[in-house]
């Protein structure tokens, strides 16, 4: 590849994301992502000092977070071009204690939503986010959530080179099983669009949206991976079983999966408090006033 340009470079490198079964949204992420570095980088030649360069120009820009998404995909590319010795440290993120409430998605705020999925137009909503909620699956994995999966009571779930089983909850077989027959879906995938295609991120990011003002939900807590973070917490809540949730939710590492279970800033200040080291304090003008108020009892000691 040494005669031909990054942009072309690119070009195969893309086609070898796609052969490694890379998602379409990954696939889309990483060129948008390499383009941009590729537009900073113009004429000049490819040099450590060029990718040093651009991490600053990342780092002024973006979130911390959203960098290392960024150098991860850059990453990929140097080293598939031959450029390993020019790959970018990832910047060094401090992992938060707990959930800030403003993305939290509480258990209440989903049955909120659910009922008004129930109530509005769109049959699929209500199944749709009790399938998403109810075994913490990605909505890449929805399309093997098939009438003869239902049926059997679990699931196969195919991607990124990996499998794993998922057993299916009986209420949401029985969900599922009604919603099927009402469609008249006897066979295949249970989530599809009117032409018959899987529902993909943005079909059901716009669904779930709608429902937000009706169900009096901040629209910021409402997107599919959330519900998967939601399904996360209450399974690590009763199970205390942090490496089976990570075989259900298909991480490689249980240090993913903490992640998922960070609890709310409510409950991590209600812990904190229920270790009973802090036993208040009363301050000396609290004392005089103290005294103040009770000048019989002073005088008759």
């Amino acid at each position: 590849m040494e005669n031909m340009t990054l942009n072309e470079q690119l070009s195969r490198y893309l086609d070898f994301l796609r052969e490694e079964e890379r998602s379409p949204a990954t696939v889309k992420q990483y060129e948008r992502d390499i383009r941009q570095f590729l537009i900073f980088l113009g004429e000049k030649e490819l040099t450590r000092e060029q990718t040093l360069a651009y991490k600053a120009k990342l780092e002024e820009t973006y979130q911390p977070v959203s960098v290392n998404v960024k150098l991860a995909a850059i990453n990929g590319f140097l080293v598939f071009t031959g450029h390993a010795d020019l790959k970018l440290r990832f910047l060094k993120i401090q992992q938060k204690a707990y959930c800030p409430a403003e993305k939290e998605l509480t258990k209440n705020e989903y049955r909120r939503l659910v009922k008004a999925a129930e109530e509005g137009n769109d049959s699929r909503l209500s199944p749709l986010l009790q399938t998403l909620c109810g075994m913490g699956i990605r909505v890449s994995e929805l399309k093997f959530i098939t009438v003869e999966a239902v049926k059997k009571g679990e699931v196969t779930i195919q991607l990124k080179g990996k499998a794993r089983l998922l057993l299916i909850p009986e209420r949401l077989q029985r969900v599922l099983q009604a919603y099927a027959k009402e469609k008249g879906v006897d066979t295949g995938k249970i989530f599809v669009t009117k032409n018959g295609n899987s529902l993909d991120r943005s079909n059901i990011w716009k669904m779930l949206k709608s429902l937000c003002q009706k169900a009096g939900v901040c629209e910021k807590k409402v997107f599919p991976h959330n519900l998967r973070h939601l399904f996360a917490r209450t399974f690590y809540d009763r199970e205390k079983d942090l490496a089976k949730l990570a075989d259900i939710m298909g991480h490689s590492s249980v240090n993913t999966t903490r992640i998922y279970t960070i609890s709310s800033g409510w409950e991590h200040r209600r812990c904190m408090d229920a270790l009973g080291l802090v036993l208040g304090w009363k301050g000396k003008n609290k004392k005089r006033a103290k005294k103040k108020r009770h000048p019989s009892r002073i005088s008759s000691r």
